[in-house]
């Protein structure tokens, strides 16, 4: 039975990892960032869902009677 050959792993796993990085690097360059970000409370953003503006009725749960 031969022998599995694993003379070339380390440079097949270091150069795939270089290279992974090198491609991340270059796609992370692409993007264009804001220079002074604002801040954005979220009590600003917060949209209205339709249930929020409607008056739901509240059921008790069944085992529970009215006394």
């Amino acid at each position: 039975m031969p022998q599995l050959d694993t003379s070339t792993w380390f440079i097949t796993i270091f150069s795939m990892i270089l290279t992974l990085f090198i491609i991340f690097q270059l796609k992370t360059l692409t993007h264009q960032f804001p220079i002074n970000p604002q801040l954005t409370y979220l009590k600003y953003m917060k949209q209205n869902m339709p249930w929020e503006e409607k008056w739901t009725k509240i059921y008790l749960p069944l085992s529970q009677h009215l006394a």
